[in-house]
């Protein structure tokens, strides 16, 4: 769409260049991040301000103020807000991002053990400046404090919880191990996702789950009224110690997976998979137990190991069918954590071998604070308004 002509702003930028050189830059990009966000806003939009055209996709909704720190100084931007359609402004993301990047540099190159004279030569070239040891070494300090304050921020209530671990290569008492990283996410009462905590640890025993459980409920989450996870025995103790009478939802695509394992000839596991699948999309609890039991009986005599595992393990996986119908499909598994962890993956791939837990923890923590703000600011995961069934 064609654009206004905005002499006026282009004027007041350089009058502030020219009044102020080098020292007018940070108020020179206000004033053009404004514009072109007011710009994009327009696009997206399909209209200009109080232009009446059938185009229209949505509604100018005023602006948010955000601050943000860039290398030339803090920025005080006014953020153009929209009614009727998802907008928020490409230029920031891309401006945040960047920014993120330098941190994150600075994280994977330590949790890889490199010197600060390293660091300090790769941050001259991300920064253009040179860079000392003492100031790579001070923002590795402050970027600790920022993820540890998040760590520890107070959390509230939280309807839904989703726990998860995944595994990465950590050097401990001279010989390399697997680190357990265990998070957890919660989707609040405004139907947001955000990633409540996590922890690093030697292992996925019951006592390393049972106090990253305690340390959230310490912080103040409290109103799970659902918590979804896979199976894993020293999960499952530490939940039922420290979330004794939640409804518990069985991941059901681990539940499928562990299934197969009980499958006695392959040629058959297209078929159990089926039948599965049909008492998992069950439209409620009664059909489902209904159906699980035709299933038992199919497979009592061609595969008595695997009926006996059904009977005993699949109910595990109807708890979701209590809740609203609009709610099951993402309640019903871990697949949402599952793709955040392919996202820590692709981070932490780069290192390849920790030297420690604590470096593991600290690039971790900085991906999971990026995905979180993320998710806050952005659409509703689940409408919960609806009532549980």
């Amino acid at each position: 769409m064609t654009h206004h002509e905005h002499p006026n702003v282009l004027e007041q930028v350089l009058e502030l260049l020219a009044e102020n050189g080098f020292d007018g830059m940070a108020d020179a990009c206000r004033i053009l991040y404004n514009e072109a966000m007011k710009i994009e806003r327009a696009d997206v939009l399909q209209a200009q301000p109080y232009e009446r055209t059938d185009r229209r996709r949505g509604y100018a909704n005023g602006f948010k103020p955000k601050t943000v720190q860039t290398r030339i100084g803090t920025i005080p931007l006014a953020i153009p807000q929209t009614r009727g359609v998802e907008f928020y402004p490409q230029a920031i993301e891309r401006g945040e991002r960047s920014e993120r990047a330098l941190k994150l540099a600075l994280a994977e190159m330590y949790v890889q053990g490199v010197s600060t004279r390293k660091v300090a030569a790769i941050t001259e070239q991300l920064c253009g400046h040179e860079v000392s040891s003492s100031q790579v070494s001070r923002a590795a300090e402050l970027l600790d404090d920022e993820l540890e304050k998040w760590r520890n921020r107070p959390l509230g209530e939280t309807p839904y919880l989703i726990l998860d671990a995944r595994y990465e290569k950590v050097r401990h008492g001279g010989s390399v191990v697997d680190g357990a990283v265990l998070v957890a996410i919660g989707i609040l009462p405004n139907g947001k996702r955000s990633v409540l905590g996590v922890s690093v640890s030697l292992s996925e025993a019951e006592v390393h789950w049972r106090a990253f459980l305690e340390s959230l409920q310490n912080r103040g989450l409290h109103g799970v009224r659902l918590i979804t996870s896979d199976q894993h025995a020293g999960l499952k103790a530490a939940r039922q110690a420290r979330f004794a009478g939640v409804p518990w939802q069985r991941c059901q695509f681990h539940l499928m997976q562990n299934a197969m394992q009980y499958v006695p000839k392959i040629a058959m596991r297209t078929e159990v998979a089926a039948d599965l699948r049909t008492v998992l999309d069950a439209p409620d609890a009664d059909t489902a137990n209904r159906w699980l039991q035709q299933t038992v009986t199919k497979y009592h005599t061609l595969a008595p190991k695997l009926a006996e595992w059904l009977e005993a393990n699949v109910p595990e996986s109807l708890t979701v069918l209590r809740w609203p119908t609009a709610h099951r499909r993402r309640l019903r598994t871990t697949n949402m954590l599952e793709r955040l962890n392919e996202e820590i993956k692709r981070r932490t791939r780069v290192a390849t071998l920790f030297p420690n837990e604590a470096s593991l923890l600290r690039l971790v923590s900085a991906v999971l604070v990026e995905i979180t703000e993320e998710w806050e600011t952005g659409k509703v995961y689940l409408n919960m308004n609806l009532e549980t069934q």
